[in-house]
C-alpha cells in the first residue's frame, strides 16, 4: 500500500470512526481508543492543552466529530464572545475546570431557573468579562449545569457542530440530539460522513484483495 494511499485511509478513518460514534450512541471513550491507533499510524498526537486564541490553533471537535464550530463571538451585542476563552468557541482545556463545552441559546425560563440555583447568568460580571445573558442570547454553558438543567426539565437548546466532544463524558449525544437547533445541518454532516466511511470499507476491501500492507 503506498504511503499516499495509507495517509488517505487514516484520514478518513479518523472521520468515519467519530460519526460511527454519532449515530450509534457511543461514549467519546470509546472513540477515543480507535483514534489513537489511527494517529499512530500518521505519527502524530493531538495537543489536548489550553487553547487560548481561536486564529492560532485547531480548537478541537464537535460532538459530531468534525472541527468545532462557532458558538458566539459577539453576545448580546456586547463585543465579547463566549466559551471559556471569550473567542467565540466552546473550546476546553486543563484550566477549564468547569468545561464550559455546550453552546445554547439561553431562554427567561431558563435563566430564571439558572439563578434558583446559584448560577446567575443574567447579571453582567466585569471583572469575569461576562456581559451577563438575556433570552435569545448564545453561551458556552458547562456541561454539568446542561445536564442539571436537563434533569429539572429546564435544560436550553444546543447547537452540536458547536458544542465540544467532551460534553460527551458528561452527557449522552442521543439526549444532547433531542435539544438540537442544528439537527438538519448535523444530520447532513453525518450523510457525508457515512459516504466516507463506505469509501473506507472500499479501500480496506480493496487493500485485503490485492494483497497490500495490512492496516494495523
Amino acid at each position: 500500500m503506498t504511503r499516499p494511499t495509507r495517509t488517505l485511509i487514516v484520514v478518513v478513518f479518523l472521520l468515519t470512526s467519530r460519526a460511527a460514534a454519532w449515530s450509534h450512541g457511543l461514549g467519546a471513550g470509546h472513540v477515543r481508543h480507535h483514534h489513537a491507533a489511527a494517529r499512530r499510524l500518521m505519527a502524530e498526537r493531538e495537543d489536548e492543552g489550553d487553547v487560548a486564541d481561536v486564529g492560532t490553533k485547531h480548537s478541537g471537535y464537535n460532538v459530531l466529530g468534525t472541527e468545532l464550530s462557532c458558538c458566539c463571538s459577539d453576545v448580546g451585542g456586547s463585543g465579547i464572545g463566549t466559551g471559556f476563552y471569550r473567542n467565540g468557541l466552546c473550546a476546553t482545556g486543563d484550566m477549564d475546570m468547569g468545561r464550559h463545552t455546550v453552546c445554547v441559546r439561553v431562554t427567561d425560563d431558563f435563566l430564571a431557573y439558572s439563578k434558583s440555583v446559584g448560577n446567575d447568568l443574567s447579571t453582567p460580571m466585569p471583572q469575569y468579562n461576562f456581559p451577563g445573558l438575556n433570552e435569545g442570547d448564545i453561551w458556552c454553558l458547562c456541561a454539568q449545569r446542561w445536564a442539571q438543567a436537563y434533569n429539572a426539565g429546564k435544560a436550553p437548546k444546543l447547537f452540536l457542530r458547536a458544542t465540544h466532544e467532551k460534553t460527551l463524558d458528561y452527557i449522552p449525544l442521543d439526549v444532547l440530539r433531542i435539544f438540537a437547533i442544528d439537527a438538519a445541518e448535523a444530520s447532513a454532516v453525518m450523510d457525508r460522513l457515512n459516504i466516507q466511511r463506505r469509501l473506507l470499507d472500499e479501500m480496506m476491501s480493496k487493500g485485503v484483495t490485492d494483497g497490500g500492507d495490512s492496516f494495523q
